[in-house]
């Protein structure tokens, strides 16, 4: 047995043998419910192994066709790479038929065949089936199954079968199948527990590749667990893949924590939303048009929710048209790009339409301006030839996000985002600083705001080496990619353009000197800011500049009640300190000093602040 990644799915209307021809076909009957079979009727979703005359083995789901049931088609439907439609010959299109090929198109079902089955029921009748296929080939016109194999079957007597299984088998052989790269993402359409194993689901994997003991996160809720063993058809596997009906057996994940409707995934990589842009269409059969906040049941996965649809560019969407639109969700979904879901008037309980993801994270816009930002974005994602075309757009878009929220942008494992992030930066279409990524034109903001404050703090201390590093404000990783690019140099932790030449100012210097000799003399009698600039008789502008300077260069600093304390003098106090012992008092450091508590507690708080000392109770303890 060869498993391939390729679902085919049934659809039709209601007892037209989808589930008898799957027997036929897999030996397996999908009716697994005592309802079911006492009903004659599919309710819930069922899954067969197919297997193929070469060896190869795809999965086949069997969907409801009552119209009671079309979320439950739809859940099935959501995963499926063909469409099987079936159609009875002694009945030939009927609604659901028509629904159900309506679903599949709105879905992105771009290939398939269709089975006429019951054809035992009209062999009495001379020229009935040729009637019924004639009207299907001309059903089927405008869609994606124009011109494909129309074959005749009888479930009953097996006429036709071998037919339809070569038919299969030349479908598979054209339709692609799905990549196993990227994360994980299955929507779950059943969970149970099995005594023994505990919690296990099953669904179609959508995305990537899992493996037994890979961590995990079910979505929305967040909870966290291991996959421990998986299973492909009833038989164990140690990896299964997009394209494949997978069951789970989870670790730390209980029953009555995940159901229909909830996404297993890799951790970290899918975030739930409530509003999510997109393209809807709206189907020509419908009588009315889609009015902007109406509200909706949105069939999206294997889930089901209310929502209202936030037209951005007009008031409606007619039949037969399609616009961009937000849909704002009563309750969280996980989705993906360019996954498709269907739209279902709230009542009467209709399909309308249909769309496709083209922004899983968004919000209510406020406002024209915030709209046409969004309008230009799914303009931009719709048409964009790649993911990595797509997540350049973003990064340019936001201008700098953390690389958390990157990997959910991308949604991919966290090695492709490394590998994608180092193409991009050698390219120079993004920046990689730190734990974020920037785009080229906003780190160019940055830059140019650095050198800005550096070229100001130039005009301001001239006479100084440059602006103190930690005084910059950026990044030291940004800092080292201007210094890299030219734009400033670094050096003795000092910043400063490459043409900056320090002013030998004597005066100023003079003025420096001056400051120091004032603090010296004055020692434990510390002096205030305004003492020391009248003493100096300075302007007030260039007094600022020189305390400035010396404060860049730590040669003084400001401490409480605006007395100025020379570095020296700190120096010499905190060796004062350490020679009274481990804990001191204000007494003491003041008798030591010959100075008084007016200036020497102003220093033992600002020791406090700097973590040189630590108060408790009425002693300084010195660390």
């Amino acid at each position: 047995m060869r498993e391939i990644s390729l679902v085919l799915g049934t659809a039709g209307h209601i007892d037209h043998g989808k589930t008898a021809l799957i027997n036929a076909l897999t030996g397996v009957n999908c009716d697994r419910l005592i309802e079911e079979k006492k009903r004659g009727i599919t309710i819930e979703l069922g899954f067969a192994p197919l297997s193929l005359e070469d060896g190869r083995v795809v999965s086949v789901i069997d969907v409801p066709g009552h119209e009671r049931f079309i979320r439950q088609m739809v859940a099935g439907a959501s995963g499926i790479d063909a469409a099987l439609l079936v159609i009875a010959a002694d009945e030939s299109v009927m609604p659901q038929t028509r629904e159900h090929l309506a679903i599949m198109e709105l879905l992105g079902v771009h290939d398939g065949l269709i089975a006429v089955t019951k054809i035992d029921r009209v062999k009495d009748d001379e020229g009935m089936l040729e009637l019924v296929v004639d009207d299907v080939k001309d059903f089927v016109k405008g869609t994606f199954l124009e011109g494909k194999p129309v074959v005749p079957v009888s479930s009953v007597t097996g006429e036709g079968l071998d037919d339809l299984r070569r038919q299969i088998t030349s479908l598979i052989d054209r339709v692609e199948v799905r990549p196993r790269s990227g994360a994980f993402f299955l929507p779950v359409d059943r969970a149970f527990t099995i005594s023994g194993f505990g919690t296990v689901v099953t669904g179609t994997a959508y995305h990537g590749t899992a493996r037994p003991s890979d961590r995990i996160e079910v979505l929305p809720s967040g909870r966290e667990g291991r996959i421990r063993t998986l299973q492909v058809h009833g038989q164990s596997v140690e990896s299964a893949y997009a394209g494949q009906r997978v069951a789970a057996n989870l670790a730390g994940i209980d029953i009555d924590d995940i159901s229909r409707g909830d996404v297993v995934c890799n951790k970290g990589v899918f975030r739930p939303t409530r509003c999510f842009e997109a393209v809807i269409k709206i189907l020509p059969s419908v009588k009315e048009p889609l009015k902007h906040w109406q509200r909706l049941h949105v069939c999206i996965g294997t889930s089901e929710v209310l929502a209202r649809v936030s037209l951005l560019s007009s008031k409606q969407i007619e039949p037969n048209t399609s616009q961009p639109a937000q849909l704002v969700l009563e309750e969280p979904v996980v989705c993906t790009y360019g996954q498709r879901f269907i739209l279902r008037f709230y009542s009467p309980l209709i399909t309308i339409g249909g769309g496709e993801i083209i922004f899983p994270y968004s919000y209510k816009p406020r406002g024209s301006a915030s709209r046409s930002k969004i309008l230009n974005r799914i303009e931009s994602l719709r048409h964009a030839s790649s993911p990595e075309e797509r997540f350049v757009y973003l990064i340019n878009e936001a201008g700098s996000i953390a690389k958390s929220e990157a990997l959910q942008i991308l949604q991919d494992t966290n090695e492709n985002l490394e590998a994608l992030t180092e193409k991009l930066s050698s390219a120079g279409k993004i920046v990689i600083a730190d734990n974020n990524i920037l785009s080229e034109n906003y780190c160019g903001e940055i830059m140019n705001a650095l050198k800005n404050s550096v070229v100001q703090y130039q005009s301001h201390y001239p006479a100084e080496a440059g602006m103190p590093l930690e005084s910059s404000g950026t990044p030291r990783s940004l800092i080292d990619l201007a210094v890299s690019r030219g734009i400033i140099v670094m050096s003795d932790g000092k910043l400063h353009t490459p043409d900056f030449v320090p002013q030998n100012d004597e005066a100023f210097n003079a003025s420096i000197e001056a400051v120091k000799k004032i603090c010296l003399s004055r020692k434990w009698q510390l002096p205030t800011l305004d003492e020391l600039r009248k003493e100096l008789a300075l302007p007030e502008k260039v007094f600022t500049k020189i305390i400035q300077a010396m404060r860049n260069n730590n040669t003084l600093a400001l401490i409480p009640e605006g007395y100025v304390l020379l570095h020296d003098i700190e120096d010499e106090m905190r060796n004062i300190l350490r020679g009274l012992g481990s804990q001191v008092t204000l007494a003491q450091v003041r008798d030591a000093t010959g100075s008084t508590r007016k200036y020497i507690l102003p220093i033992l708080e600002y020791f406090d602040s700097k973590g040189f000392t630590r108060r408790a109770g009425d002693y300084r303890v010195v660390l």
